[in-house]
């Protein structure tokens, strides 16, 4: 279903239980979509320990300091202590 911005103001309390039915609604101005009305899902349970295991690689230097140039960038002129 495509409803305007000012019909989706109008009717959103008939809007959320067709959207609770499944049916999606996309919002137009002038004609063009820009946004999209979805039933929320509440995730539930706890996330799995290592779903991203070998596709993230920490470099060695992570833990170091950044370098004086950078952290310039921070306090510019300021006099304050990194």
């Amino acid at each position: 279903m495509r409803v305007g911005i000012h019909e989706a103001k109008t009717n959103l309390s008939k809007l959320i239980p067709a959207v609770q039915t499944g049916e999606e609604v996309i919002i137009t101005k002038a004609g063009k979509p820009v946004a999209r009305l979805i039933p929320f899902v509440e995730k539930s349970g706890q996330r799995p320990l290592g779903l991203y295991r070998g596709k993230v690689t920490l470099h060695g230097d992570l833990l170091e300091p950044l370098p004086g140039e950078i952290l310039d960038d921070f306090w510019p002129g300021t006099g304050e202590p990194r």
